[in-house]
C-alpha cells in the first residue's frame, strides 16, 4: 500500500481535549443560534409549498433578482392575499440565467404556479423565459417526508450500531457510533449558521457522512484489534497501543480523506446552488469524519478501557 507517512509516532490521544472542545463549541453555538433565530430552515420538501425553475434568455443580475422578489411579493394570489418571503436564487452558473423560485405558503391546486407565470410574463416581456420545472408539495406530504427522513436517520444509526456490535465487542461499537452523531451535527453546523435549507438532499448527505465516518473508524479499530491479538498488552499500555494503531493507519486515512475531499470540493465549489444543500454538509462532514475517528472514537475506547478493562475484541 502507498504510504506517505512511515514510522510516525505522533501522540494523537494526548490532544483529544482540544478537538473535543472545538466540537462542543461548534455544536452548542450552532444550536443556540438556530433556536435563537427561529429554528431550522426546512425546504419545501418538508414544509410544503411550490418550487418553480425558470430559464431566462438574457442576463439576470443581482439587481434583477431583487426586482423579481419584489414583483412576486406584490402579486395577489387572491383578493388581499400575498406571499410573504419568496426565495429567488440562481441555479448553476449565473451565466445560465436559470432561477429557482421557492414559495412556502400553501395554496390549493396550481393557482400559485399560474400566478408566478403571469407575473413574470407581465413584468419581463423583454426578457423571455422558459419554464423548466414546477413542483407542488402539499403540507401533508411535506410532514410525511419529514417524519420519514427522521425515521431513516434513526434506523440507519441503529443498523450501524448492530453491525459494529456484531463485528466488534460492545466497547468498540459504542466508541464507533458516538462519533457518527458528532459528525452528523457538525455536518449540519454551517447550514444552521447561514440558515440554509434542510432538504431531502441534506438527509442523503448525512447518511453518506455516517457511512464514511464509520468506515474510517473501523479501519483504525481493526488495526487496534490486530495489535491486541498479535502483541497483547504485555509490553505497553492500551493508550500506547491505540496511538500506535492510529499512526500505522495514518497514510490510509490521509489518502482516503484526500480522495474524498477533492470530489466533495468540486461539488461544493462548482456544483452551484442547486446542490448546495447536499455539497455543504458533505464538505463539513467529511472533514469532521477524519478528526472524529482519531480524536473522539479512539479516546472513547481508551476511556472505556480505564473504566472497564477490555478483554474481548
Amino acid at each position: 500500500m502507498l504510504e506517505f507517512f512511515k514510522s510516525t509516532n505522533y501522540n494523537f490521544i494526548k490532544n483529544w481535549g482540544v478537538a473535543t472542545g472545538f466540537s462542543l463549541v461548534v455544536i452548542v453555538s450552532s444550536l443556540i443560534f438556530t433556536f435563537a433565530t427561529g429554528g431550522f430552515n426546512y425546504a419545501v420538501d418538508f414544509t410544503g409549498g411550490t418550487l418553480t425553475q425558470v430559464k431566462f434568455k438574457n442576463t439576470v443580475d443581482d439587481k434583477e433578482l431583487a426586482k423579481i422578489r419584489s414583483v412576486l411579493q406584490d402579486m395577489e394570489i387572491a383578493p388581499n392575499v400575498k406571499i410573504s418571503k419568496p426565495e429567488v436564487k440562481n441555479i448553476g452558473p449565473k451565466t445560465d440565467n436559470e432561477l429557482q423560485i421557492t414559495v412556502k405558503e400553501k395554496f390549493e391546486g396550481t393557482v400559485l404556479q399560474e400566478k408566478i407565470r403571469e407575473a413574470l410574463t407581465q413584468n419581463y416581456g423583454e426578457n423571455p423565459f422558459e419554464l423548466r420545472r414546477q413542483e407542488l408539495v402539499g403540507p401533508k406530504i411535506g410532514k410525511e417526508l419529514k417524519t420519514n427522513a427522521i425515521v431513516a436517520v434513526i434506523l440507519a444509526m441503529i443498523a450501524l450500531l448492530i453491525y459494529v456490535g456484531v463485528r466488534f465487542s460492545l466497547p468498540f461499537a459504542f466508541a464507533a457510533v458516538v462519533p457518527i452523531f458528532h459528525d452528523v451535527v457538525i455536518a449540519l453546523a454551517p447550514m444552521l449558521f447561514i440558515k440554509s435549507e434542510l432538504s431531502l438532499a441534506t438527509i442523503a448527505a448525512l447518511l453518506t457522512i455516517a457511512g464514511y465516518s464509520l468506515n474510517d473508524t473501523i479501519v483504525i479499530f481493526d488495526r487496534i484489534r490486530e495489535n491486541i491479538r498479535a502483541n497483547g498488552l504485555r509490553n505497553h499500555s492500551f493508550f500506547d497501543l491505540v496511538n500506535t494503531s492510529i499512526n500505522q493507519t495514518l497514510s490510509r486515512t490521509i489518502i482516503t480523506f484526500t480522495a474524498m475531499i477533492i470530489v466533495v470540493a468540486m461539488l461544493f465549489f462548482f456544483g452551484g446552488e442547486a446542490i448546495k444543500d447536499f455539497s455543504l454538509p458533505m464538505f463539513a462532514g467529511t472533514i469532521a469524519g477524519v478528526y472524529s475517528t482519531i480524536y473522539i472514537a479512539s479516546p472513547i475506547l481508551v476511556w472505556w478501557n480505564k473504566k472497564w478493562p477490555i478483554t474481548k475484541v
